[in-house]
């Protein structure tokens, strides 16, 4: 009988943790920066899935809520994706979003858990990576500029967008967009 409530008390549990969607407020905030980057109100935002098999191969894996093409009127805008990163002892939620050509139009921090590096989250920084395109290659302290205070983070935050465009390239290759 305790292996069968114990059963029943896990089992909902896990599911409650792998089937987690977008929170109402992080789809104001995605919905918000398409509106100022595309200037674009009411978009249809539907999710990429990728199969296990490509998944393999991306150095970013893409789960449930991760990436979304953005159309309006059945005409493609771009995508989005929304990820995460670490810090120095947490992570930070981010998205990237990309013209219909897949090239960066705009990073954003959504969210940042520690007391110090939200310098990451400056329009000013964030900006390098707007026209990154899958074939770029970028490296922190390298054509990226370093942030004191915030290493870790900005190190971070460079080497997700890096393994995203990475990621960007294989599913161009598999025919995914």
């Amino acid at each position: 009988m305790k292996s069968l409530i114990l059963f029943l008390i896990i089992i909902p549990i896990q599911f409650g943790f792998t089937s987690v969607e977008l929170s109402k407020g992080v789809v104001k905030k995605v919905r918000k920066e398409i509106k100022i980057a595309f200037e674009v109100e009411d978009v249809l935002l539907e999710e990429i899935l990728i199969d296990e098999t490509t998944n393999i191969k991306l150095k970013t894996k893409i789960y449930k809520d991760d990436l979304f093409k953005i159309t309006k009127n059945d005409e493609l805008i771009g995508y989005v994706y929304l990820g995460k990163a670490p810090s120095k002892t947490d992570e930070f939620d981010f998205l990237v979003l990309f013209d219909s050509d897949l090239i960066i139009r705009k990073s954003k921090l959504l969210a940042y858990r520690e007391d110090y590096g939200a310098e990451i989250g400056s329009k000013r920084w964030l900006k390098q990576f707007n026209g990154l395109e899958s074939s770029s290659s970028i490296e922190y302290g390298n054509g990226i500029v370093p942030i004191s205070g915030a290493t870790i983070s900005a190190r971070s935050m460079t080497i997700a967008i890096n393994n995203l465009l990475q990621t960007i390239a294989v599913l161009q290759q598999e025919n995914i967009f």
